[in-house]
């Protein structure tokens, strides 16, 4: 009797043993597939990214002809062409099912490298060698499309990686995945042989814009309720100061009558307003961009910022946000960027930033000894279409600027921008427009 007690308790404790241990296996099979499936979707969102650069840099190809701006761009497809393959490799899909995308991947790479080789040589790009690199940039939109409704379908859960893995030995990948889209886009592709604008601010210790003497927490006080309306608050909070950002700042909260909290930084050199910004909802959009755009430069202008003009906007949950960048005797100055939110109810100002402007804004000695506008324009291949035409000062890298000639145009359906340096006639930049129905967006 007593034997038998024994082995139930020592039947009981196995149980229980093997219970522990089969709960902590499943644990560590559900968090090792947690992790594979993170590799896996880290691994795929770098195909997107990449691919999406490959495509922009061939559509940066088309629209200058001269050979240092193709040694740039063709360099850039040749590297993150590469690194598109590196990341699809690690891809849970067997390499018979991406046979074409690994090879459509391989031959932009040698193609681009090929073709940089020549240009980096001093040779123009053909009208052949564009005409290839037309065809490439077709075949690339179509793999970013469907890479990203793929991303969706992530997102979303209807398409999971542990499912793509289940499937590599039992079924091909094409039942369970937009991958038979991609690998049809390529199967026939032959032919082949063998990189808003400017809203990151230039900074300087200048502070060009940020005029005027010190002042104090109560004048800065002042300023803000001036800058709000005195007749619109109800109570003004003070919220300390801030000496270790960009611009050194009071921040205020102010509640108005009608019990909006608004949040205010004044500048303590001068008592500029840096950085305003409320938070409401809109219920309903009664008035377009377009006059919404409007409004906020008759806002800047009413506030002591003239000759402001719009450059790209984006749109989002009822509210237009808009840079504007000075201009000056018809030239667009970039670097000198104020950032304003507005409501499209009633096109009521909610936000304003202006730190590229403080950090920039001074009346510019523009030199007239520049090359012909005509001149200008041969930088850029002959099959274009040149929307607008004028002058603009940008930033660069190196945190100085260059007045170049800003061409807005159209390529085979690609809009861009080009800048050409007015007085050199050395490309400085190309940008390619993406018209979306929430705003402009620049690469």
């Amino acid at each position: 009797m007593q034997k038998n007690k024994i082995w139930i308790l020592l039947s009981v404790i196995l149980l229980i043993v093997i219970a522990i241990l089969g709960y902590n296996l499943y644990e560590q099979k559900n968090k090792y597939a947690t992790i594979t499936e993170n590799d896996y979707n880290k691994a795929f969102y770098e195909v997107v990214d990449y691919v999406q650069n490959v495509k922009t840099y061939l559509a940066k190809t088309m629209v200058s002809k001269t050979a240092e701006h193709g040694a740039e761009m063709l360099t850039h497809v040749w590297r993150e062409s590469n690194l598109a393959q590196s990341y699809l490799g690690m891809l849970p899909i067997e390499s018979q099912e991406l046979e074409n995308t690994e090879k459509f991947l391989n031959q932009i790479s040698e193609f681009s490298y090929s073709l940089s080789r020549k240009t980096i040589e001093g040779n123009e790009l053909s009208d052949d060698d564009m005409s290839k690199i037309k065809e490439l940039y077709n075949y690339s939109n179509d793999l970013s499309n469907t890479l990203n409704e793929m991303s969706d379908e992530l997102n979303n859960g209807t398409l999971k990686w542990a499912d793509l893995v289940k499937n590599t030995e039992s079924s091909k990948i094409t039942e369970v995945s937009g991958f038979d889209v991609v690998e049809d886009n390529f199967h026939e592709f032959t032919g082949l042989i063998y990189d808003g604008a400017f809203s990151e601010h230039i900074t300087s210790s200048e502070k060009k814009g940020l005029t005027g003497e010190d002042i104090d927490e109560e004048t800065a006080k002042q300023k803000a309720e001036e800058f709000i309306g005195k007749d619109k608050i109800n109570e003004t909070k003070s919220n300390g100061y801030v000496e270790n950002g960009d611009i050194p700042v009071y921040r205020f909260e102010i509640t108005t009558n009608e019990e909006q909290n608004i949040g205010i930084s004044i500048s303590k050199k001068g008592g500029h307003v840096v950085f305003l910004n409320y938070n409401r909802n809109v219920i309903e959009e009664k008035i377009s961009p377009e006059e919404a755009v409007q409004k906020g430069k008759e806002y800047l202008n009413n506030k002591g910022f003239p000759n402001m003009q719009e450059t790209y906007y984006l749109k989002e949950n009822g509210f237009i946000t808009v840079n504007y960048a000075y201009k000056q005797n018809n030239v667009v100055i970039y670097p000198d960027l104020i950032k304003v939110k507005i409501a499209l109810d009633n096109g009521e100002i909610i936000g304003l930033e202006s730190t590229g402007y403080l950090n920039n804004h001074y009346e510019r000695n523009i030199s007239k000894n520049l090359i012909s506008i005509e001149d200008a324009k041969k930088q850029l291949t002959n099959n274009i279409e040149i929307k607008s035409e004028g002058l603009a000062i940008i930033p660069t890298e190196w945190n100085t600027e260059i007045l170049c000639y800003e061409f807005k145009g159209k390529v085979e359906d690609i809009d861009f921008i080009a800048y050409i340096n007015a007085e050199t006639g050395e490309e400085e930049d190309i940008l390619i427009i993406t018209n979306t129905p929430n705003g402009t967006l620049t690469e």
